[in-house]
């Protein structure tokens, strides 16, 4: 009988503070603390497996506590430091850009998804006060990342709802104008170089598109994930842009340092487009990627066991490690693809 993916692994490296950031092969490595960015990837994983049976209990201790690492993480303007150490003190004045954005991912998320009338009004709350910042963020995946919450928190029908609309508004309207800018012959992208998590900067341009009913939007959304599509799936397999050197316009596609957040990402951005389109080629893409966690890669490498994935693939084959950006990465899409198909999947141990 098909199971939940377990969260065996995502306990080992939680406490009562959050998720620690690295192992060492699954061993959680005390020394690299914790950050914003993943604790904000473990909240939405948690609160996706509340609802499920096996994992319910586990999952509503964890979503607490993640949701408290945030609200102390919250500066008083709104932004979040990142980096905490193990020592439980902050190392950082103020956290990046990329970790403000996937934090209001996860509290648009709760919003929306969270099955406590408390958890939803604290990261109403946190959400709020964040919120300012959004306009001031200048790195297309930060708006990205920025504009999923807000996607999350329109839906949730808040009273703000007009004023949400407007910054989701802005957000796509930029990422589109980019492309506008940098896309030509044989180059469909919005920037000049594909580096990392690719597929999120399509997938808010798809959704915002469904959701503000803008078909220029959703017009380039699309046409960025079929370009992308052809550039990381090679012979029927997932082969995403490597980080050992990313994929740079008229260059050649890194082959190694190929993330799980991609596959991730991926099956997201597919998901999204078959549910706007119904052409089932995207559902064969996210298939696609999410095999390349179980052995359909360049290294036919099972990348998940006990729950935890693997680092990543490099050119000796995969990385042994199994931290927390991997693990929720894999969680993360095993809970999209057991929900787009009505059921669960059985885990690979």
């Amino acid at each position: 009988m098909a199971r939940y993916p377990s969260l065996d692994h995502l306990l080992t490296l939680s406490d009562d503070v959050g998720v620690i950031q690295h192992a060492t092969h699954d061993i959680p490595n005390r020394s690299t603390g914790y950050c914003t960015d993943d604790v904000a990837r473990a909240l939405i994983v948690a609160i996706a497996s509340i609802d499920h049976p096996a994992t319910a209990d586990e999952a509503t201790r964890l979503a607490s506590v993640y949701l408290s690492f945030l609200h102390d993480a919250q500066l008083g303007d709104g932004w979040f430091h990142n980096f905490m150490g193990y020592d439980r003190c902050w190392q950082d004045d103020r956290g990046t850009s990329d970790s403000f954005g996937r934090a209001l991912w996860s509290l648009g998320f709760a919003m929306r998804f969270a099955q406590r009338d408390s958890w939803r009004c604290v990261s109403g709350r946190l959400f709020d006060a964040a919120l300012p910042n959004v306009d001031g963020l200048e790195h297309l995946r930060s708006r990205a990342y920025a504009g999923l919450g807000i996607v999350h928190a329109i839906e949730s029908k808040p009273r703000n709802e007009g004023s949400l609309r407007d910054k989701l508004d802005r957000i796509a309207w930029s990422i589109a104008g980019a492309y506008d800018a940098k896309a030509g012959p044989g180059w469909t992208w919005c920037e000049d170089s594909m580096t990392y998590d690719n597929a999120r900067l399509c997938e808010i341009l798809i959704r915002a598109g469904g959701l503000l009913d803008n078909r220029r939007y959703l017009g380039v959304g699309l046409a960025m994930l079929t370009f992308l599509d052809g550039v990381v799936i090679e012979n029927g397999l997932f082969a995403p842009v490597g980080n050992q050197g990313w994929f740079p316009r008229g260059g050649i596609k890194a082959k190694y340092g190929q993330q799980p957040l991609e596959a991730a990402s991926m099956i997201d951005a597919a998901l999204a487009a078959r549910q706007a389109t119904g052409d089932p080629r995207w559902t064969r893409t996210a298939a696609m990627a999410h095999d390349w966690f179980f052995g359909r890669n360049t290294h036919d490498a099972i990348m998940v066991t006990g729950g935890g994935c693997r680092d990543g693939i490099d050119e000796n084959g995969p990385n042994p490690n199994m931290g927390a950006e991997s693990t929720l990465a894999y969680l993360a899409c095993a809970i999209a693809m057991a929900e787009r198909s009505g059921r669960t999947l059985e885990i690979a141990r």
